[in-house]
């Protein structure tokens, strides 16, 4: 089947050809899961023979959105980031949502600032920053009235803002280590321009504070497995340390490594406690005891959060929506990495 002369294929044009109604060719185009999965073959494969594709604009009017959420993400090879933009995925698509995404060079103000800009004309509802890091919320420009959440503790007056307690869940894991029996705990950070770092780092310091235990020297990592490694080498010519807290599992894991190949075992010698609860922690040797986040719920509360501003025309400039800041619960998963100090000989 043709489409009509001197214009594209229409809505009419693929619904005709799919056998179906220009309905459900709309909930096929919308991404929505009330189709079967025959019947969006077939309409998909008529778009494609048509060359169809949906008019946002046109959408636009007729719904009163796009149904896209713009999302900016900074180095999406780390686990939080990675896991959070793919929990906000799924919890667009289940709305019916879909999401255009920008992973940004640098986590300065005015690069996610340009972002923002270029996405706000890319026809989106609304935005999700996954993390601003060394933007603030006096130098970061967004466009006005647009949209937005944040999954960043900083904004919190400026943005509605969802994130794990990544403080609770530090000082969770310093105290099962002290709880323990361990004397300190020694700590392998994250990047210094890395927010969620910065918590964890204060937030075992003053764990350690408030026991009135020595605070050693932070060991500042790259999030990557080769620094929590380069870290653990040092470790294992220091016999002091029997307990290291590590602000990620990909750390953790390379401290591991630099400890067994020492001779230094985990937990006997050396307890170990990572920070996020990858896929992996539970199939390392040992077994990784780590803080874990719930980033399907990060995700779901972001979208939540951000259509409910979409829907109801409020957003940052809103005073109702200023001090909103929701802190999704961590869950310290206690393995076999960790156990009491080995007693003096």
């Amino acid at each position: 089947m043709d489409a009509v002369e001197g214009r594209g294929p229409s809505l009419a044009d693929v619904a005709a050809l799919a056998g179906v109604s220009t309905q459900t060719v709309s909930r096929v185009s919308m991404g929505l899961d009330n189709v079967r999965p025959a019947t969006r073959d077939r309409v998909l494969a008529a778009m494609a023979e048509l060359g169809y594709a949906p008019n946002t604009a046109a959408r636009a009017l007729r719904y009163g959105s796009f149904r896209t959420i713009g999302v900016i993400a900074h180095r999406l090879a780390r686990t939080g980031e990675s896991r959070t933009v793919e929990a906000v995925v799924e919890a667009a698509r289940r709305e019916g949502y879909t999401v255009t995404l920008i992973d940004v060079e640098s986590p300065s103000s005015d690069v996610v600032s340009a972002a923002a800009t270029r996405l706000s004309h890319q026809a989106i509802d609304g935005l999700v920053i996954i993390r601003a890091e060394t933007a603030t919320p006096d130098t970061l420009a967004l466009p006005p009235r647009l949209p937005v959440v944040v999954s960043d503790s900083r904004f919190v007056g400026h943005h509605p803002a969802v994130g794990a307690d990544q403080a609770d869940g530090a000082r969770r894991a310093t105290q099962h280590l002290l709880d323990l029996g361990h004397r300190t705990v020694h700590h392998v950070a994250g990047p210094a321009d890395s927010a969620p770092a910065q918590m964890r780092a204060e937030a075992w310091r003053g764990a350690l504070d408030a026991a009135g235990r020595p605070v050693p020297e932070v060991v500042e990592g790259d999030w990557t497995a080769a620094s929590g490694y380069a870290a653990g080498r040092g470790f294992v010519t220091d016999p002091d340390v029997t307990a290291v807290f590590c602000a990620n599992d990909e750390m953790a894991a390379g401290v591991l490594r630099a400890l067994h190949e020492a001779g230094r075992t985990v937990p006997h010698d050396v307890s170990v406690v990572g920070f996020d609860d990858v896929l992996l922690a539970g199939y390392l040797w040992p077994p990784l005891t780590t803080v874990a986040q719930d980033f399907d719920e990060i995700g779901r509360r972001l979208v939540a959060r951000l259509l409910q501003q979409v829907r109801t025309g409020e957003n940052e400039d809103d005073a109702d929506s200023e001090d909103l800041h929701e802190v999704v619960p961590v869950e310290l998963k206690v393995r076999e990495s960790t156990a009491p100090p080995r007693p003096p000989a």
